[in-house]
């Protein structure tokens, strides 16, 4: 082991506090002046069922989870179904301990609660801890919870073990533990963390010789998710309305707006399902208000018909779908990246909407707030695609990325004044649809505003609103409306929305979207140190297709590899549709068992893919290219 970095695992049940734990852990880290970097792992129930989080934390920049981890605090499952080898799922109690062990790196560090977890339930333990060189520290957490102080409180001892094993300071917990606790829970807690931190300095003899990397920051941090910097984006925007149905993960971005709403004036509502909360996004967005919705996969589905109508009215509205494994439930807490053709495609008639997908923390700010950029000033609907990876995983950003001006400006909206000149039909109503429109984008009126109404419908219409079927009338307004699309590529093109890695002279090329733009970054890191010759591009303008950018990255390789999350190769497939000449040198890394990539499994996919075999790991699939 070395002292280079930390990938410390808290493991127990859920309903164990593991989240808020590991939460307050990757804070201490970060203050500490170390870059963090948080993967959740947690099953799809209230309470009980093993989950984990995974800290990652290094003096550079972390962008990624790592390979496996170094250092494992197992709580147990204190809501364990049937804590019984031959129950149905297995003896849950003991899973935070013995389903850890196979990602566990060699010299890593145990630390695990006696109080739940008994190591002789866990067949060939001794044995496996003697092959790897584990370092194996067991502490009745439990115990020492229920002396002083309450068993909730054993995760506070966990961390206590934790710091005195890898010399971590324990003011930066503390500091945080004051933020937040009440002093009858404070004081009880802080005297748990000191007394279990002593105790193990006293009673254990350290044998591994992992420690805690010392770094420092040049400038304040925080601490964030993508859930939490598309929430802040849209509010920055000048969003002020959103209306949703809880689906996990999309809940996290609905319950983060509805809680800050409120304090800015804006208005949150929960409805019965899907269908109304779109419907009410595009009521509040027609009305005058920056407005959004979102759901995932299933919830997205219903939300076919309102997007529609979204596109024929050209109404303005951001829509969030946060990806989860599919189809139907499929794996609701698990991340993948499988609804991309859903969110192209869905609704009938030809597609008139933008879709991004960012790929990191950072860029879920710039994104959303862009989404609502591009929605208001093209009236078009945006669609902002992401993944539970994105959503729930926290890393540390500058605090100065956020230091930017609001937006509140509702884009192509004519004026009253305006509108005494615009064109009106003979019965005095404003041609909101009007054919000669530059870049497709006749400006809208707002409810109220004299001289400006007009009729909305989801039928084709004419400038005025009024149905229309007449053949002409057709073609120019769909042509109209699809020409926003280049309008949109040319802005686009501008803001270098897509994250280039690598030495630009490079011979192969790893290509992906969304969030598994930062593990990709590290494997281009890690191929090159080894001698390969690589770069790589994170794409996220999904529609419309940045079509001369990556036109320009594929003539440069001799061969790319297109990393995603899913079983189909759903970006491979977008990007042949786009570019089909190139579907010779495109080749595809897949995952689709519930778990993001890690660096090792790009790097040896790309390996293969070069040499032509198959990927040695059998929890990702290597798809050759065509005529391969």
């Amino acid at each position: 082991m070395t002292d280079h970095e930390l990938m410390w695992r808290i493991a127990g049940g859920s309903g164990d506090g593991i989240a808020s734990t590991s939460q307050n852990f990757a804070k201490a880290l970060m203050r500490a002046g170390l870059h963090v970097f948080t993967h959740r792992h947690y099953p799809s129930r209230i309470r009980g069922g093993h989950t984990y989080t995974e800290v990652r934390a290094k003096p550079e920049p972390v962008r990624s989870r790592g390979d496996g981890f170094n250092c494992l605090l197992a709580l147990g499952d204190s809501f364990a179904r049937n804590p019984q080898e031959g129950a149905y799922y297995g003896d849950e109690e003991v899973k935070p301990l013995s389903e850890n062990l196979d990602e566990l790196n060699e010299g890593g560090v145990i630390v695990y609660d006696t109080g739940l977890l008994d190591s002789d339930d866990i067949p060939n333990f001794d044995q496996r801890v003697e092959e790897n060189d584990w370092h194996v520290y067991p502490l009745n957490l439990r115990e020492i919870a229920r002396d002083h102080g309450r068993e909730v409180m054993r995760n506070t001892a966990g961390v206590g073990a934790t710091a005195a094993l890898l010399g971590i300071d324990l003011q930066y917990f503390e500091e945080l533990m004051a933020e937040s606790m009440p002093e009858d829970i404070l004081e009880p807690n802080t005297e748990i963390l000191h007394y279990t931190h002593d105790m193990v300095k006293e009673e254990f003899e350290f044998t591994h010789d992992l420690r805690v990397p010392e770094g420092n920051h040049d400038e304040e941090q925080v601490l964030l998710s993508g859930s939490d910097t598309i929430a802040y984006g849209a509010l920055d925007e000048g969003c002020r309305f959103i209306a949703g149905y809880p689906m996990t993960p999309w809940t996290e971005v609905f319950t983060i707006m509805s809680q800050a709403l409120p304090e800015v004036g804006g208005i949150s509502e929960q409805v019965e399902d899907e269908i109304a909360a779109a419907a009410l996004a595009l009521g509040a967005s027609h009305a005058g208000v920056k407005a959004m919705s979102g759901s995932s996969g299933g919830g997205f589905a219903l939300m076919s018909e309102p997007l529609g109508l979204a596109e024929m009215s050209e109404t303005p509205v951001v829509l969030v779908e946060a990806m989860r494994a599919g189809p139907s439930t499929g794996l609701p807490t698990k991340p993948e990246q499988a609804d991309l053709e859903h969110v192209l495609y869905t609704s009938q008639g030809d597609s008139n909407r933008v879709v991004l997908a960012p790929g990191t923390v950072a860029e879920a700010y710039e994104q959303s707030r862009l989404a609502f950029q591009l929605a208001y000033g093209y009236n078009i609907p945006v669609i902002l695609l992401y993944d539970q990876k994105l959503g729930g995983e926290l890393m540390n950003v500058p605090a100065s990325h956020f230091d930017r001006e609001p937006n509140p400006d509702l884009g192509a909206v004519t004026t009253e004044e305006e509108l005494e000149e615009a064109p009106h039909g003979p019965g005095g109503k404003f041609h909101r649809y009007r054919y000669d429109a530059e870049d497709g984008v006749s400006p809208r009126s707002i409810p109220g505003q004299k001289g400006g109404h007009f009729l909305v419908t989801g039928n084709e219409h004419n400038p005025a609103g009024h149905i229309d079927e007449d053949p002409t009338n057709r073609v120019t307004q769909v042509e109209r409306r699809m020409s926003k699309l280049d309008g949109i590529r040319e802005f686009l093109d501008d803001k270098n929305t897509q994250t280039y890695m690598g030495p630009e002279g490079a011979d192969y090329g790893l290509i992906t979207f969304g969030s598994q733009q930062g593990t990709v970054r590290e494997a281009v890191d890690r191929l090159n140190e080894a001698g390969h010759s690589v770069k790589g591009i994170g794409v996220s303008d999904m529609m419309p297709y940045p079509v001369e950018e990556m036109t320009e990255f594929l003539e440069s390789v001799d061969e790319a590899l297109v990393v995603e999350m899913n079983a189909s190769g759903q970006f491979r497939g977008l990007t042949q549709k786009e570019l089909g000449r190139f579907g010779d040198k495109l080749s595809s890394l897949l995952k689709y068992n519930g778990e993001p990539f890690e660096p090792a499994e790009i790097v040896a996919g790309f390996e293969a893919s070069i040499e032509g075999q198959d990927v040695p790991d059998q929890q990702t699939t290597y798809v050759p290219a065509a005529g391969d």
